[in-house]
């Protein structure tokens, strides 16, 4: 099985930065995209940003020019280098990723989740 170990999350205040990582486990497997989503109290968790095995990126509008998404893919691991934060990005992140179990079988696994909170 795969199992994702994040770190990374704290308390900023405005303006600050934080670097999200999002290890992944079982080294026998292939990892296809890898990505970060938000979820805030009372809301639904959505998407923040994902980054293919060939490294193409996608980003929520909210997050473009602030967040930068990147992965080692020799360590399988990825990254989310958050800056300018507002306090609008305050939420609990999770670490989300598409494994190649085996041919044809393709497994969705998330990780336990980090607080981020922006406040002065």
């Amino acid at each position: 099985q795969v199992q994702l170990v994040e770190s990374g999350g704290g308390s900023v205040q405005p303006g600050g930065s934080l670097r999200l990582s999002c290890a992944a486990s079982g080294s026998s497997f292939r990892f296809n995209t890898m990505g970060w989503y938000l979820q805030a109290p009372g809301k639904q968790r959505d998407l923040v940003a994902s980054i293919t095995s060939g490294a193409s990126t996608n980003y929520a509008d909210s997050v473009k020019v602030r967040f930068t998404i990147s992965r080692d893919n020799a360590k399988n691991t990825v990254y989310l280098q958050m800056n300018d934060l507002k306090p609008e990005d305050t939420a609990v992140y999770y670490c989300n990723v598409d494994a190649t179990i085996r041919p044809g079988l393709i497994k969705t696994y998330w990780g336990q989740g980090t607080q981020v909170t922006v406040s002065s």
